[in-house]
């Protein structure tokens, strides 16, 4: 919460620096106001962002900040509230989302929705995606708000609808229907975070770009019949046939600007030998590159993910009855499109990849807006660099 705070003001960091009594109170509130969200279920679906939106409209009522709300479905709001500032430069805008992904209560410590505190830790459905950024971003605008601090750019709230899977409701609709409300310089969201070992901060991870998820479909077709007279073209199998391919599949290694200075950067974290394949990895000559992105696949798969485009099938549908053998079999491919990444041209790269015209390749869904991109090279940051360095002692 410091780094959001002392990054989104842009240095005003005796905002970002309240110890004693002050710092007390502004911990029990920020408390205060977590567990209050916590145990509003908004499970999506069905999303019922209207229980955290109401909330929020009146907390920042009472505070006296200007907001407003902004709806396709009137159970699934989102809101946005304003910080003025005087204008010299745009905005800055600080988001969380107020819906969850649904949950297994009988599968929990605690009840999923009891934001019960236990053992310094606060548990709950959402505590780390994402009413944590949405506190986040509520305290930063209540704390501006007291402190009357003169601001060259507007700080702008979004408390968005429909970020897990039904972005109609949330950031598609606001950019499509009310852009003026929300648009700025920088946007900070959720995502990164830090790493720690042993409590301390070991790092901090700023995500400036993003892989592109889109669901991939994979159809085959062929003869019905019974399930004791074998087919040559049975749909389920040509269709397994298919995912072992996409599977055993590796899409080109590709480095950016924000995966180069990563890996970089953590090569001076690491040990030496970790270092090394670190520093292999974003070599140019595939013969040097391609053992330490084996190593990466093999020992530490999020990183490998980070340089390639990724296929991981997810859910298989065919049939009805274990003695018919279907027409159709179907399989839902989850692909993270490296930034880089060819999308016009993607699709044909996996039908050459499973070279069997019986099976059909195609998007889930077509429309998507590609994900953007921040350079490193901004104002934003490098303040986001400083207030790393200031509160955790560590590099970004």
């Amino acid at each position: 919460m410091l780094l959001l705070i002392g990054s989104a003001v842009f240095m005003h960091s005796s905002l970002a620096a309240q110890t004693g009594p002050a710092g007390a109170a502004i911990e029990a509130e920020t408390t205060q106001h977590f567990q209050a969200l916590l145990r509003l279920d908004t499970s999506n679906p069905p999303g019922n962002e209207l229980l955290a939106v109401t909330y929020l409209k009146q907390v920042l009522d009472k505070a006296g900040i200007q907001n407003q709300v902004f709806a396709s479905d009137s159970n699934r709001p989102n809101l946005v509230a304003r910080i003025k500032g005087n204008g010299k430069k745009r905005p800055i805008l600080v988001m969380g989302h107020t819906d969850v992904v649904t949950v297994d209560p009988k599968k929990w410590t605690h009840p999923p929705f009891g934001a019960v505190r236990d053992g310094g830790y606060i548990y709950g459905r959402g505590a780390v995606d994402d009413k944590d950024n949405l506190v986040a971003s509520l305290m930063l605008v209540l704390m501006l708000q007291r402190s009357k601090a003169t601001l060259d750019r507007d700080v702008i709230f979004l408390a968005e609808s429909g970020e897990e899977g039904t972005p109609q409701v949330g950031a598609q609709f606001m950019i499509d229907q009310h852009l003026d409300a929300i648009n700025a310089e920088f946007c900070l969201a959720e995502g990164g975070g830090v790493v720690r070992t042993g409590g301390e901060v070991r790092r901090a991870n700023v995500g400036t770009t993003e892989k592109e998820p889109r669901a991939v479909e994979l159809v085959a077709r062929g003869p019905a019949g019974h399930g004791s007279v074998p087919q040559q073209s049975n749909a389920v199998a040509v269709l397994t046939a298919a995912v072992g391919k996409v599977v055993t599949w590796t899409p080109p290694l590709r480095i950016n600007e924000t995966t180069g200075s990563y890996f970089r950067t953590l090569a001076t974290m690491v040990a030496s030998d970790v270092a090394d394949r670190y520093r292999a990895v974003l070599n140019p000559d595939p013969k040097v590159s391609g053992p330490a992105a084996q190593w990466l696949l093999n020992n530490e798969p999020q990183h490998w993910s980070m340089l390639h485009t990724s296929l991981v099938p997810t859910v298989l549908e065919a049939g009805y009855r274990y003695n018919v053998i279907p027409s159709e079999a179907k399989a839902t491919i989850d692909v993270r499109l490296h930034p880089d990444e060819n999308q016009d041209t993607f699709l044909d790269d996996v039908r050459k990849v499973i070279n069997d015209p019986r099976v059909e390749v195609r998007w889930a869904r077509e429309r998507y807006r590609p994900a953007g991109g921040s350079s490193l090279n901004t104002e934003a940051f490098a303040v986001i660099q400083e207030q790393t360095k200031k509160h955790y002692g560590t590099v970004v």
